[in-house]
Formats: C-alpha cells, sequence, structure tokens
C-alpha cells in the first residue's frame, strides 16, 4: 500500500487542519475530527488538478522566514505610518514590475501573499508568463534595493520550500 496515495502532503494535511481550527469559533471532538477529514480530502482532490501542488523542499528556511517576515511587517508599520503622517511631499507612491527567479506557482502564490502583507506595498497582478509580479509601492524611491530586499529575505527562502 503506498501512503502517498492516501496522503499526498503531509504539511498540507496539516496546514489545512490548523486553519481550520483556527477559523471556527470552538475547538472540540466534531471541529477536530471535520478538520482530519478535510486536511485528508482537500489534497487528495488538488494533487489531481495540479500536479505541481505536492512539491515541497526543504522547510528549513520557515523559522528564519517568518521571524524575518513579522519583523519587516512591523517595521513597515512605522515607517508607512511617519510618511502618512508627515508631510505629502515625501510620498513617492507607484507600480514596479518585480522580475521573479521562483518558477513553482505555490511559490510565487506565497511570495505574493508575503509582499501584501507588508504594509507599503501589493501585489497587483502576475504576468501570463509567471516573470514578474506587479509591486504597487508605497515609497518607490529605491527600487533597486526594493527589489534586491525581495529577493534576498522572501523570494529566494520560499525557492528552497517551494523547488
Amino acid at each position: 500500500m503506498n501512503l502517498r496515495r492516501f496522503l499526498p502532503s503531509l504539511p498540507l494535511t496539516l496546514a489545512i487542519m490548523a486553519f481550520w481550527l483556527l477559523m471556527v469559533s470552538e475547538i472540540n471532538a466534531a471541529q477536530v475530527t471535520l478538520a482530519l477529514i478535510l486536511g485528508l480530502v482537500i489534497p487528495l482532490y488538488a494533487t489531481r488538478i495540479d500536479r505541481e501542488f505536492a512539491r515541497i523542499g526543504s522547510l528549513r528556511p520557515l523559522p528564519r522566514f517568518f521571524m524575518v517576515l513579522l519583523w519587516d511587517i512591523l517595521l513597515s508599520n512605522v515607517r508607512v505610518a511617519r510618511q502618512v503622517l508627515g508631510p505629502e511631499a515625501r510620498i513617492h507612491s507607484g507600480f514596479i514590475w518585480y522580475p521573479l527567479e521562483i518558477d513553482n506557482i505555490h511559490g510565487i502564490t506565497a511570495l505574493a501573499c508575503c509582499i501584501t502583507l507588508t504594509p507599503g506595498t501589493v501585489t497587483a497582478a502576475l504576468s501570463d508568463d509567471r516573470r514578474f509580479l506587479l509591486v504597487h509601492v508605497f515609497d518607490i524611491s529605491d527600487e533597486a534595493g526594493l527589489v534586491a530586499d525581495i529577493k534576498s529575505k522572501y523570494e529566494r527562502p520560499l525557492m528552497e520550500v517551494f523547488p
């Protein structure tokens, strides 16, 4: 019996279960059972829809990645608040096309979420060829520095997780 056939992605199963339990108002035996059923059934259908779905590489970069992301969210909140409360002339917003190195659609999605979670940046679109993200930036004064930061802090660690 091939366990992979019935459990194609243990991390996905655990994530679905955790998110379900976070979304319900109370945790009881019925909710845990439903979380388990969803965690077992959804990956089975997802792998049939998208073969790229179950590819997960190393989870080793995730603890540091999440700490960096949380720190950046905190700093960005302060930076955006200072800009919004300061003189309007200091605000230089605009769009940039962020060049992607990652080609796994799930990694691209995770990267887009991280960019959007960080105040001052919002992912607006993915190019049809999956090579660029359109990102709205609140402070576009250093585009090259922003691209370098996103690449080193978010994209490269996600490339290890989503090969």
